[in-house]
């Protein structure tokens, strides 16, 4: 039996970490209010690992499997599931656009770029009223901005 020096409760000793005073509950705790506290720090740190080159050409490997295809499947599914609205006006948007009621464009509204063009909807109240956006600033504009609806 050991005392923990946070909560001060009596636990068995397989309630602790090897080497620590304080209990794994309380440790835990401890470690999810850092990562709260400094959380721009840990965000930039997880997307700078995510992107290291090993790690890119893992996650590549994995989705070319049937479990990596399988998981992907779910949470494309789960993503929908979750997001009505925001799924609602993309097969509104791809009917109209499919039926001729909207001609898709072929140049970023931005940057002048042309290849592959997203329509970015800022209210998704509103499916026939996009923005054309080239990939880069589709991700740049999530980035700095937060649409009126749906998130």
């Amino acid at each position: 039996m050991k005392i923990c020096k946070k909560c001060t409760i009596e636990k068995e000793s397989d309630d602790f970490y090897k080497g620590h005073a304080t209990c794994k509950k309380c440790y835990i705790e401890k470690v999810k209010n850092h990562q709260l506290e400094n959380y721009e720090h840990y965000r930039e740190y997880d997307k700078n690992r995510a992107n290291l080159p090993h790690r890119v050409e893992a996650r590549a490997k994995y989705q070319q499997t049937e479990e990596g295809k399988e998981s992907l499947r779910k949470s494309k599914k789960k993503w929908q599931e979750s997001n009505v609205i925001k799924r609602s006006a993309q097969i509104i948007l791809g009917n109209a656009i499919r039926s001729g009621k909207i001609n898709k464009q072929d140049i970023c509204s931005i940057c002048s770029k042309t290849g592959k063009i997203h329509g970015h909807h800022d209210n998704y109240a509103f499916p026939l009223s996009v923005r054309w956006l080239c990939p880069k600033c589709h991700t740049d504009w999530h980035k700095n901005n937060k649409p009126i609806n749906g998130e």
